[in-house]
């Protein structure tokens, strides 16, 4: 019994007339009846009784009756189920995350995805760049994001937006009567730097400027992450280079000025996927993605 004829079967039971269920069913009245007759004969037994009026339903046929309709409704949600996760409308979105990632460009992206496509279960994995990289290759989440990502085979990389730096101070700080800070001026001053991890991030990209430009670099401190490196300019151990999004910690006792430097201007966000995932849903976030980065560098918000 396939769902065809019990579309058939539905519409002679609720219509008890041939001529009214072959109307609805927008097809001559033989076809229909013949249809049933191979419906009752594949059953091996009758479903309606013929009567001067119409039809009647056997206890059979009322027994069919009982089970039809959900049939047929599940029939229709898994279709609709199928073709809504062959576009990408439902399904789930594994994403890998990162510390200063998270301030404002991130969450203001999912979002915009979620605005699009509400159903998808978004997914969200604090990680640091070493382990995004193997939970790509390992297929445990969908995208990354992160900064200064080195190109591999496999790998799409794709600038989200470049961020500007600032210069974290004590609010008490000398420098902080300057409107911005050149990267020299920061010569011998105590810097706190973060990440502190093996892989090259903007810890490396700070040190790399103040060799470049001949500044001298002092490190007070190095960290994992930018919420503990601003609370330590906040407790006066020193100052930083961040983010711009790391303005929105707003961290009492921390001043943030524009840094000027030949070398270190800002620093870009990336968006990381496998190029051999064809997930509709990587599909559409990729859209979502490349759609906000558009704005960026036309300069909207």
């Amino acid at each position: 019994m396939d769902l065809r004829q019990m579309k058939y079967f539905l519409a002679l039971a609720q219509e008890l007339n041939f001529g009214r269920a072959a109307q609805r069913l927008h097809m001559a009245q033989p076809p229909l009846t013949r249809q049933i007759r191979g419906l009752e004969e594949e059953l091996g037994t009758p479903l309606f009784l013929r009567t001067p009026k119409g039809v009647e339903l056997t206890a059979a046929g009322q027994a069919l009756l009982d089970e039809v309709p959900n049939i047929l409704s599940l029939a229709e949600r898994a279709s609709e189920r199928t073709r809504m996760a062959g576009e990408g409308l439902i399904g789930r979105l594994d994403v890998g995350i990162f510390g200063s990632g998270v301030l404002d460009v991130i969450p203001r992206l999912l979002a915009d995805f979620h605005r699009e496509r509400p159903a998808v279960r978004l997914k969200l994995h604090n990680m640091t760049k070493a382990e995004q990289l193997q939970a790509l290759r390992e297929r445990r989440v969908t995208v990354g994001f992160n900064r200064l990502v080195q190109a591999e085979p496999g790998l799409g990389v794709e600038i989200v937006l470049r961020e500007p730096l600032v210069v974290g101070l004590p609010e008490t700080h000398p420098l902080c009567e300057r409107a911005q800070i050149d990267l020299r001026d920061l010569s011998g001053v105590p810097m706190i730097l973060y990440p502190n991890a093996p892989l090259p991030g903007l810890a490396q990209e700070v040190t790399t400027a103040f060799v470049r430009e001949g500044a001298r670099l002092e490190v007070a401190q190095e960290v994992e992450d930018v919420l503990t490196c601003v609370a330590l300019v906040a407790s006066g151990f020193g100052c930083c280079i961040t983010t711009q999004s790391a303005m929105s910690l707003r961290l009492p006792g921390v001043a943030y000025r524009p840094l000027r430097s030949r070398y270190l201007r800002d620093i870009a966000l990336c968006c990381l996927y496998r190029t051999e995932d064809s997930s509709p849903v990587l599909t559409a976030f990729l859209q979502v993605v490349r759609s906000f980065a558009a704005r960026q560098s036309n300069g909207g918000t």
